[in-house]
């Protein structure tokens, strides 16, 4: 697609567009706490659709996308986890999430084991959001360059700055907002493509048909032999191992931050219905694309000159199917889904040392804290910095050789996301755990968790993740029989307490601003819906006017739900 002038000016518009949202939400940051949790006011449609784009990125397109390439609908055992872990977000940790009151997870683990274990958490917190952005901005860069041709150490920096300059414009509000529309972007595109794809094929049946004709039934069977695969992925023991790492993460105080922001328990509830209602929804369209690229267009997919050229099956599915004008929006589908990741990491790690470290530095010091403007104009000084950081991270990743993004995010998850996500769980359910027994149960299941990377080749990954949540649960029940000092089991009580008492909102925040939050998305809307009807005037066959003029629609469509629920609230 380097020569089409027409894709590049597409990305270009909604790039700055979401600059735009950046400077429209400035003005509804005043303080520290409408920069990081917005003050409490979102939506749970606001808030819902930030917490589906967080669990997306491109490596969803990408290191998952390519694993499709090959497995096929095994890669649906990918998300068994993070169902069962969003069915207890539903039932009670999203409203008990919100419930804590608190703008970053090391609060509540201040609240529940104490300062030590907070600030240790803390900074292994900072390094997982490094290292977790730096990931999906090479898997971003990766889908751009199969798509422009551009080098990929051209784009990461582009790309890290553009969602570096309105995550710090805007703060939390920017990040939910942009998150929104990306969002709408996102489903829409990914969609649209699937429906191509299954057209090209014939319909489903035929589509089915041409996978027994190219002898691609085992490829593509749900479960996998485990010798079939390395490490013996996608077999049923390798997915109940995955579903077990995923369901932990999802449920512990590492997922907390993504309710912070909305007004209430029971909002946050219906937040966290919206995000399974979505991801669910896309869970069954988001895969055919690359296994149609392995169907019909596999000597494309094999010619891309990256590392791992199944990588950019999602792109040349793209390229093949959509309409000029089109594969720039879903181009920029692919950016949105990194971007909010990214800016919810740089909004995160600046609320990190913001709302944790800093306090403690001045406690150490015997300073005060300065003013909350001044404490402001340092979280969005913070967010350029750690949007810096990122970017020259992934660029530092892209010149590794021989390990795809899906094997680095995997292996970050296992080696520090589970240890941390035991007791941060487990401590929500059991009060006569002592503060002690946080770290004590993270640095026993960091053991057999790191065993990969101290002894390579030394246990499966199955192996490695039952191992270490035996150790790991071990070791917190053990910590049980070691009762906490009475003054101490009186705090830890009050935090169970409050994280069990539903949220006032007029008594405890205040008045919402629901109405500008629907204005700004309306706007926005249309102005998405307006970039759409424009490529209408692209050379293009009429069927593929057609499509696009039925995607302008949809756009259209939700902004004036959007003005009509604006109108209505007024």
């Amino acid at each position: 697609m380097q020569d089409n002038g027409i894709e590049f000016g597409v990305v270009v518009v909604l790039l700055l567009l979401m600059l735009a949202i950046g400077a429209a939400t400035k003005k509804l940051s005043s303080n520290t706490d409408d920069f990081f949790r917005s003050g409490c006011k979102g939506t749970w449609w606001l808030v819902g659709m930030g917490a589906f784009m967080s669990s997306v990125s491109a490596f969803t397109f990408t290191g998952i996308g390519g694993m499709a390439y090959y497995v096929g609908w095994s890669i649906l055992g990918f998300y068994i986890g993070g169902f069962i872990g969003l069915t207890f977000h539903i039932l009670f940790l999203a409203a008990w999430f919100r419930q804590l009151r608190v703008t970053t997870f090391p609060e509540a683990v201040l609240l529940r084991y104490g300062p030590l274990t907070q600030q240790v958490f803390a900074v292994i917190g900072i390094f997982m959001f490094l290292v977790g952005a730096a990931v999906w901005l090479l898997g971003l860069a990766f889908f751009s360059s199969a798509v422009f041709g551009i080098p990929v150490m051209v784009l990461i920096p582009a790309l890290g700055l553009t969602a570096l300059l309105y995550s710090t414009m805007g703060g939390r509000w920017a990040v939910m907002a942009t998150d929104f529309i990306q969002g709408l972007i996102l489903v829409i595109m990914a969609g649209t493509l699937t429906l191509l794809c299954l057209a090209h094929a014939g319909g489903v049946g035929a589509f089915l048909s041409a996978i027994a004709e190219r002898e691609l039934v085992d490829d593509f069977s749900f479960l996998k032999d485990a010798d079939s695969r390395p490490d013996g992925q996608f077999s049923w023991k390798w997915i109940l191992a995955i579903g077990a790492l995923q369901a932990m993460q999802m449920s512990s105080l590492l997922q907390s931050s993504r309710y912070f922001s909305v007004k209430d328990g029971r909002e946050a509830r219906k937040a966290a219905i919206l995000t399974m209602v979505l991801l669910g929804g896309c869970l069954l369209f988001w895969f055919i694309p690359p296994m149609t690229a392995r169907i019909f267009f596999e000597p494309l997919v094999e010619g891309v000159a990256l590392p791992k050229p199944q990588e950019a099956a999602y792109a040349i599915s793209s390229l093949q199917l959509l309409p000029t004008g089109l594969v720039g929006m879903m181009v920029f589908a692919m950016f949105a889904a990194t971007m909010s990741s990214l800016d919810t990491g740089l909004n995160g790690n600046a609320a990190l040392v913001i709302r944790n470290i800093l306090p403690a530095i001045f406690r150490w010091f015997r300073r005060s804290q300065p003013a909350e403007l001044q404490l402001l104009l340092w979280s969005r000084y913070l967010t350029m910095g750690f949007g810096l950081l990122i970017t020259a991270l992934a660029m530092y990743l892209a010149t590794l050789d021989g390990l795809g993004i899906f094997d680095i995010a995997l292996n970050i998850s296992s080696m520090l996301i589970m240890p941390m996500a035991i007791p941060l769980l487990l401590g929500l359910l059991f009060r006569r755990a002592p503060r002690w027994s946080c770290l004590f149960t993270f640095a026993a299941a960091l053991v057999p968790a790191s065993s990969a990377f101290i002894v390579p080749g030394l246990l499966s990954l199955e192996s490695r993740i039952c191992l270490t949540l035996g150790v790991g649960f071990g070791a917190f029940f053990l910590s049980l029989a070691f009762p906490e000092k009475p003054e101490r089991q009186i705090r830890i009580d009050q935090f169970l307490f409050n994280m069990k008492r539903p949220v006032k909102f007029l008594d405890e925040v205040g008045e919402g601003n629901d109405s500008a939050q629907m204005r700004i998305m309306s706007n926005f809307t249309f102005a998405v819906a307006g970039v759409v009807f424009s490529l209408l005037i692209v050379p293009n066959p009429l069927s593929d006017r057609l499509i696009i003029l039925s995607v302008a629609c949809a756009f259209l469509i939700l902004g004036f739900l959007f003005r009509l629920k604006f109108h209505h609230k007024q």
